[in-house]
């Protein structure tokens, strides 16, 4: 498959692909300093993300988008997005963050794997070679540290961060195999809205005794990483090949390390930053070489 950088449309695509990158990075910070749990900000995000995708529209006077069904492919979208977060949370909650984060960021590479020998995006030797690179630079943002205890709880959260990998995957994969006729607003609006009604038996117990304050910051994750984030994520992925889109996913990892950095005091030692260092390279190689046949 030829792939012509040179279009408008593909720098758009890049451009909305790391910025997508950044702000799923910023749930880390509104996790942290909110203390809400997991389902509350899961919720929040999807469900004040689909508010505010409705409100844009309204705004930019496109509403007429929302009247039209938006295709089986979409909402099934939108289930992958709720059971990756909720699959991530869980595995968190059972092993070792750097082995959740470690598997759910399979799921790129997954991607471009399977979008090379399925959906016709040939994948170059170069390509593979960045990929490889961006998977090795957050080898060593982990440290290479891998917890292999044998524990039946460990055992769960190994399993729950393969099932997350998958949705992430397939969220991927679907958003590449949509039809060009249904508008990105739409795919956005009902995909977030789609997952909220997949959170929403979770959290509402939980949602009652959010402190009132609290509010206010929740809409905020609706906003960054979730209207803003997701949108973005969505337009990338009409735009570009999923090797491309893999490999600049790994932007977000290198914003979460440096957010924790900069924002919480929290270390940054030689590998890390090295990885970091890693990871941007290969995003910037990969939007420059993917002018070369896929």
């Amino acid at each position: 498959m030829k792939y012509t950088f040179a279009k408008n449309r593909d720098i758009v695509g890049i451009l909305a692909a790391v910025a997508s990158a950044l702000l799923m990075g910023t749930i880390g910070v509104f996790s942290k300093s909110l203390g809400a749990t997991p389902e509350v900000i899961t919720f929040c995000r999807l469900f004040f993300g689909a508010v505010f995708m409705g409100l844009f529209l309204l705004l930019i006077n496109r509403i007429n988008l929302l009247k039209k069904w938006p295709t089986w492919p979409v909402l099934l979208t939108g289930l992958m997005l709720a059971g990756f977060i909720i699959f991530y949370v869980q595995a968190m909650n059972m092993t070792t963050m750097a082995n959740a984060i470690m598997l759910v960021y399979l799921a790129p590479v997954t991607a471009s794997v399977f979008a090379h020998f399925f959906l016709g995006e040939r994948m170059g030797m170069i390509s593979v070679i960045l990929i490889c690179c961006a998977l090795f630079g957050f080898a060593m943002m982990m440290e290479f540290r891998i917890d292999l205890n044998g524990t039946a709880t460990h055992a769960g959260g190994v399993a729950f961060g393969l099932l997350s990998m998958i949705a992430y995957a397939a969220f991927i994969l679907l958003n590449r195999t949509i039809s060009k006729e249904v508008h990105v607003y739409t795919r956005a609006f009902y995909q977030m809205l789609a997952g909220s009604c997949v959170v929403l038996p979770l959290a509402l117990f939980e949602l009652p005794s959010v402190p009132t304050v609290h509010w206010f910051w929740l809409a905020c994750v609706g906003f960054c990483p979730g209207f803003l984030a997701i949108l973005f994520a969505v337009s990338a992925l009409s735009r570009l090949p999923a090797a491309v889109f893999g490999t600049l996913a790994y932007v977000e990892p290198v914003a979460v390390i440096l957010f924790g950095w900069l924002l919480f005091n929290e270390s940054l030692g030689p590998f890390q930053a090295g990885g970091c260092l890693i990871i941007i390279i290969s995003g910037i190689a990969q939007t420059c070489l993917c002018g070369k046949k896929q």
